[in-house]
């Protein structure tokens, strides 16, 4: 049972992701699939199905699939910088969901409204205090508020400035923080910081339910927190969003690209914008040579840096209950300390 205080933290996140525990499990592209999504929503928290570069009539069966898995509210993340963002903006037009995120990048108001008619709220990551103030002002019902510390695509900015620039200046929308996060102690502190809840990713791709491959959860298990790193730019001809993985000969193959991608750009064979699109195929592919095929040497190894905080497989429900208890082991010690 937990604390009345502890319930009082989770309460504006909890209302407004309908679950029963304000933590998220981040939308991981290959891994964040119906079974995983289910399983978290299961046991209490709210699960992100990831869209991906996944083909519509594909993506549809999955959140058809999550429907019969769970009655409880998930979301589904959708990648602005994806190929098929477009079609899964369409989608979603049909599919009726509760809950669409963007991610990625950054949506305009349009896009943002397009989902909102639809009846979903939306949820908005933010990188930068700008583009926080920016999605709440163009309609965005919640902020997903991401450090650099994050895996997969990332922003520039460490969550420890972000929660001073942003979660200390936003109140008129729920702010959810994401970036690095593993244990329920640092959750906790968040929370009395004024979080509305919390999102993990490397964490919940570790869990028994998530399909990546035993390889590549051991690569995880195996790996320090400097061992993710974040994939440069290397010319402003050709913008990448950064991505943050486990360095392997795959993230040197992404090197290679960028630089061909670049020569092309110079000779007028490819424009910018097919560029960006060839960036984001070459990390689909790649992240499911790894996470499913189980290739860790070519594949691409998507982990924020607190995967040097993790050291075992656990089941979801195992992992809600842990970072639950921890959560409010902290609150009440942290009560104890001030009082």
């Amino acid at each position: 049972m937990i604390s009345e205080t502890t319930k009082k933290l989770f309460r504006r996140g909890k209302d407004f992701l309908g679950v029963k525990y304000p933590i998220i499990s981040g939308a991981m592209t290959w891994v964040s699939e119906p079974h995983l999504i289910s399983a978290v929503c299961n046991a209490g928290g709210f699960g992100c199905l990831a869209g991906g570069n996944t083909p519509p009539d594909i993506l549809k069966k999955q959140v058809e699939e999550t429907r019969k898995l769970t009655d409880k509210p998930f979301g589904v993340n959708i990648i602005t910088i994806a190929p098929a963002y477009k079609q899964h903006l369409e989608l979603i037009k049909e599919l009726k969901l509760p809950y669409v995120i963007f991610a990625g990048g950054f949506p305009d108001k349009e896009e943002i409204k397009t989902a909102k008619d639809t009846g979903a709220k939306v949820i908005c990551f933010a990188s930068t205090d700008s583009i926080a103030h920016r999605m709440v002002r163009y309609g965005a019902d919640a902020i997903m508020l991401e450090g650099s510390e994050a895996g997969g695509h990332i922003g520039h900015v460490s969550l420890v400035v972000l929660l001073q620039q942003v979660l200390f200046a936003i109140n008129e929308v729920p702010v959810f923080v994401a970036g690095g996060l593993a244990t329920g102690k640092l959750c906790a502190h968040l929370l009395m910081m004024g979080a509305s809840g919390v999102q993990l990713g490397t964490r919940f791709a570790m869990a028994h339910e998530s399909l990546a491959h035993p390889k590549f959860k051991q690569k995880f298990i195996n790996a320090n927190a400097r061992d993710a790193i974040a994939t440069p730019q290397f010319d402003s001809r050709l913008p990448v969003v950064a991505v943050r993985a486990l360095r392997n000969k795959g993230y040197e193959e992404f090197g290679k690209l960028q630089l061909s991608l670049l020569k092309q750009i110079e000779e007028g064979t490819i424009n910018r914008n097919l560029a960006q699109h060839k960036v984001e195929e070459f990390w689909m592919g790649a992240l499911r040579r790894a996470a499913i095929d189980g290739d860790v040497e070519y594949g691409s190894l998507m982990a924020g840096q607190s995967v040097g905080l993790i050291n075992k497989s656990e089941s979801c429900e195992e992992i809600m209950n842990d970072l639950v208890t921890s959560i409010d082991a902290e609150v009440k010690r942290t009560k104890e300390l001030i009082k």
